[in-house]
Formats: structure tokens, C-alpha cells, sequence
């Protein structure tokens, strides 16, 4: 009687909410497919010191034909959720002290740089492809962005210096916000048939601006809630809420989401994660966001390879390997000529450097989906989709497999011993202060007696102590011992140069507040300028 119920129950679904089911039950399928391949590709790729990326690109590539139900790249996914929670990763974990140390190449390769990238990719495309002007442009700046994860990937693998590896995560924080304001500006002259200079100006000059307050408020307002409540799970939601919010804020009114997501983000990792926020809280948020970037990667490169269709690709071959070298030419004519002039207003950028940050353009999710969002009323739209995706998977593979070779060649880093030793005595030092900061905190809030909190405390400051006095012999050894190598004296110029920018700060604000006059200010900061510009790339 029971199981002729169930039989009635289930035959009196309607047959669109069983084929509903049907469908999810397969999309589920799809997923936990998708992940245990992930997992694979990162076991052989340690294995073989192949980029994590580029496995699963070639992973995609292989499985398409195996999974139950064809599933492939939506656009407005990518814009709207992986691309929001992508740039809020990488901007809570950036140092705005570091960023603002090489803020003059990043503005230069980020501003002018994909303009020229653009624009020289968009020429040759013209002429070489016969493709018109409007759609020339769009495939421009679509292969004008760079895929810094796969750069950064390889950074993991082969050690490179700090300032280097700032100039390439800063650069595509901005990179994505300038090419897709540039994007929807080509698309909006498209649609008029109109071109108006002092009106792209200022209409770009709206939407960054608009974009740098939307991310401003939102940032210091969940700073404000980060004081008020210390739970990490609270936080967590949050984050998510303005890294989101932040961005679809900011296309509703006509902004740029990426600038807004981009100023949020650092204002939370850099003030509001450093504001009343314990330690256990602070890990507990940094490593969601760690968790969350890697899955959404995953699951991007992966959706790439099985979105490319190689019998496509190999029709299109021709086209595509005159794209890449169309692309090639556009960033050389950015990256050195600019870089060159740098040197008359900033330190110098060393020539091995300019190679990786040349030959580390590498394409990814972005450009797939702004081809993807090309409106129908383009030309040839099916025929530059192809186009942009092969060229986004032979770069994938192409530089993102030779890249580390490239860079183990240039030899662009070398950690002495000295510097291992300092850098194993100031990480102790580090952990020492932090986890005395933490009893501080358990003590006053009631968690921990005061007998068990000295007992605790006095164990660490041990360690601060013998790991002060071993730094300070390291420290006070003979000008010629720490500069033996620009590595060792970098260690110390990384410190010198943030105590120069904690003094130029503080006459600005001393300007800000009348505290201090003009004139007095503009010598100083011109002396703390000369200073910085001696002192080791790091």
C-alpha cells in the first residue's frame, strides 16, 4: 500500500520539475567530475612541475567528450560573480605600502600601456585580418588584458622578488578596470556611431572616479563593522556582500564594478583587517578568500579547455598564431618604451625584469568572456569568438608552460644564505610579536588569567629577545658583508624604504592639517624621493 502511494506520488510530479531534476542531478555529477580532475591535475602538475593552469586547460581538453552533459562559459557568470570574487581576493592580500612604492610603473603599464597594447594589437588586426575598425578594436583590448593568476602561478614555483611580483599583481588589479571601461566605451561608439574625444575623456574620467568612491565607502563602512563585531563567520559573509555588492553597485550606476571592487578590497585587507580584529579572525577570513580564488580558478581554466572546440581552432590556426604575434608586438611597444622613460621619474625597472613582465602576458578568463559578451550587431561576432579563444588556450599552454624555464634562465633571484638567516630570525621575531599581541588581547578580554598570561607571555618574549639580538649582529656587520649582493642589501632596503614612506606621509598630512607650510614640505619629501630612488630594487 505504502510503495503504491509513493508510485501515485512520484507520477503526479510534473514532468518539467522531473526533467528540472534530472538536470541538476547532472550538473551535480559535472561538479564532483570536475573537482575530482582538478585534484588529479594538481598532483601530476607538482609531479612534473608543470603550471597547475595550463594542466587544466589541457585537462578540459581532454574530458570534454566524457562528462555526462555539455556545460561551458557564461559571461555573465564570469563578470558578475567569478571576476568580483577574483579581484576582492587579490586585492584584501595586497600591501597598499608596497603597491604605493611602485605605483608610477604599475599606473604606466595599467594606464598608457593598454591603450598602446590595444591600439598596435587593433592595427594590425586591421590590416593583417582585413576585419573592420569597431571589431578590430574590441579584440584589442580583449588581448590587451592579462591572466595574472597564471603569472603569479609561476611566481609560486620560481622565486622572484618581491617589488617584481607588486609590479605584475598590481598591474592586473588596474589592467581589468582600465581594458573594461576602454571595452564598453567601443561598444557605446559602436552603438551611436559617434565619437566624441572630450567625451571619452571625461566619461572615463566619471566611471573610475565613480567607481574609486563606491569602493571608498564600502570599504571604510565594513571597516566600521569589522571593529564593532569580531566573528569570523560574520565577517566572511560580509566580505562576500561588499566585494558582490560593490560591483553591481557600481554597474548599476554606470561605474566601474572592477575599480570599486579593487578600492574595497584593499581597504579591508589594509585597515580594516588591522583594526581591533584578532588573529584567529583574521586567518580565519584570509584563508577563505585564499580558498575561494583557487576553487574559482580551478573551475575557469578548466570550463576554457572545455569550452574550446579543436577542430575550430585548427580551422582558425592561421588567424590565431597572427593574433598572438599581433598581441606580442602591441606589449613590447608598451612594456620597454614606457619602462625606458620610468627611469626619469622612478627607480629604474631592471632590463631581466621587463622580459618577464613582456613575455608573462598571458591570456585567461577575462578575454573569454568579454569575447563572449560581444553584442550580435558585431561583424564576424562567431568568427572573433573562435579567434579570441584560440589564442587564449595556445597562450595558456605556450607561455604558461615556458614562462618558469623563462625566468629560472634569467636567474632573477638569488636568496643567500645570509638573507635565508634573516629571514628564518625576523620570521620568528614576527610570530613572537603576533602571538604576545594575541595574549594581550585574550588578557583583556577576561579570556586568560593574568598568572597563565605571564607564564605564556614570558616564553615568547625569550624568542624576541635572542631573535632582537641575532638581527641586530646581522644588522651591524660591515657595510661590505651586507652589500655583497644586491639580495642581502634589498633585505635591508625593503625596511628602510617603508620607514621613508611612513615619513613622507606624515608631512602630507602635516600639509593636510596646516601644521606644517608648503615649502618645508615640497624640500623634505623631494630629499625622501632621492633616498627611495637609491635604494635596492627589492
Amino acid at each position: 500500500m505504502a510503495i503504491a502511494k509513493i508510485n501515485f506520488l512520484l507520477s503526479s510530479i510534473p514532468v518539467a520539475e522531473k526533467s528540472h531534476s534530472g538536470n541538476f542531478a547532472q550538473l551535480v555529477t559535472v561538479l564532483i567530475v570536475l573537482l575530482l580532475v582538478a585534484t588529479a591535475v594538481a598532483l601530476i602538475s607538482r609531479r612534473f612541475r608543470v603550471p597547475y593552469v595550463t594542466g587544466l586547460v589541457l585537462a578540459g581538453l581532454a574530458i570534454t567528450e566524457l562528462l555526462p552533459r555539455k556545460i561551458g562559459l557564461d559571461p555573465a557568470l564570469i563578470l558578475n560573480l567569478f571576476l568580483p570574487i577574483l579581484l576582492f581576493e587579490a586585492a584584501i592580500n595586497t600591501d597598499i605600502s608596497r603597491l604605493r612604492s611602485t605605483i608610477k610603473p604599475i599606473a604606466l603599464l595599467a594606464g598608457p600601456g593598454v591603450a598602446i597594447a590595444a591600439g598596435i594589437t587593433a592595427v594590425l588586426l586591421k590590416f593583417s585580418l582585413g576585419l573592420f575598425w569597431i571589431p578590430a578594436l574590441l579584440v584589442g583590448i580583449i588581448l590587451a588584458i592579462t591572466d595574472t593568476v597564471s603569472v603569479i602561478a609561476v611566481f609560486k614555483e620560481v622565486s622572484v622578488p618581491p617589488r617584481l611580483s607588486t609590479i605584475v599583481e598590481g598591474e592586473s588589479l588596474f589592467n581589468d578596470g582600465v581594458a573594461l571601461v576602454l571595452f564598453s566605451l567601443i561598444l557605446k561608439i559602436h552603438t551611436t556611431g559617434t565619437l566624441n574625444f572630450l567625451d571619452v575623456l571625461q566619461q572615463l574620467f566619471v566611471v573610475i572616479v565613480g567607481g574609486t568612491l563606491i569602493g571608498l565607502a564600502l570599504g571604510y563602512l565594513s571597516t566600521g563593522l569589522f571593529v564593532r563585531s569580531d566573528d569570523p563567520l560574520s565577517s566572511i559573509l560580509l566580505t562576500v556582500a561588499v566585494a558582490l555588492g560593490a560591483f553591481q553597485i557600481s554597474e548599476f550606476l554606470g561605474v566601474s564594478g572592477v575599480v570599486a571592487v579593487v578600492v574595497a578590497g584593499l581597504i579591508v585587507g589594509n585597515v580594516g583587517l588591522t583594526q581591533s580584529v584578532s588573529a584567529s579572525s583574521r586567518v580565519t577570513l584570509l584563508s577563505f578568500w585564499d580558498y575561494a580564488g583557487f576553487g574559482v580558478n580551478t573551475f575557469i581554466f578548466l570550463l576554457i579547455g572545455l569550452e574550446v572546440d579543436l577542430i575550430t581552432l585548427w580551422k582558425t590556426l592561421p588567424a590565431v598564431l597572427l593574433a598572438i604575434l599581433a598581441y606580442q608586438v602591441g606589449r613590447f611597444l608598451s612594456v620597454y618604451p614606457l619602462l625606458m622613460g620610468a627611469r626619469w621619474f622612478d627607480r629604474a625597472i631592471p632590463l631581466r625584469w621587463q622580459h618577464v613582465l613582456f613575455l608573462g602576458n598571458i591570456k585567461g578568463s577575462l578575454s573569454m568572456a568579454l569575447a563572449f559578451s560581444l553584442p550580435a550587431t558585431i561583424p564576424g561576432r562567431e568568427e572573433l569568438i573562435a579567434l579570441v579563444f584560440g589564442t587564449v588556450l595556445l597562450s595558456l599552454v605556450g607561455q604558461g608552460s615556458s614562462l618558469p624555464w623563462l625566468v629560472r634562465r634569467l636567474k632573477i633571484a638569488h636568496i643567500s644564505e645570509f638573507r635565508q638567516q634573516a629571514e628564518e630570525l625576523q620570521a620568528q621575531l614576527m610570530t613572537a610579536k603576533a602571538a604576545q599581541d594575541e595574549l594581550d588581547s585574550l588578557l583583556k578580554t577576561g579570556v586568560l588569567p593574568k598568572s597563565v598570561y605571564e607564564e605564556m607571555r614570558s616564553g615568547y618574549q625569550v624568542k624576541v629577545a635572542s631573535a632582537e639580538k641575532m638581527l641586530r649582529d646581522f644588522h651591524n656587520r660591515r657595510p661590505d658583508e651586507l652589500t655583497s649582493s644586491n639580495g642581502d642589501r634589498s633585505q635591508l632596503d625593503a625596511i628602510r624604504r617603508r620607514l621613508l614612506l611612513a615619513e613622507k606621509g606624515a608631512l602630507i598630512e602635516g600639509l593636510r592639517k596646516r601644521i606644517l607650510s608648503e615649502e618645508i614640505v615640497r624640500n623634505r619629501i623631494q630629499t625622501i624621493d632621492e633616498q627611495l630612488l637609491n635604494l635596492a630594487d627589492d
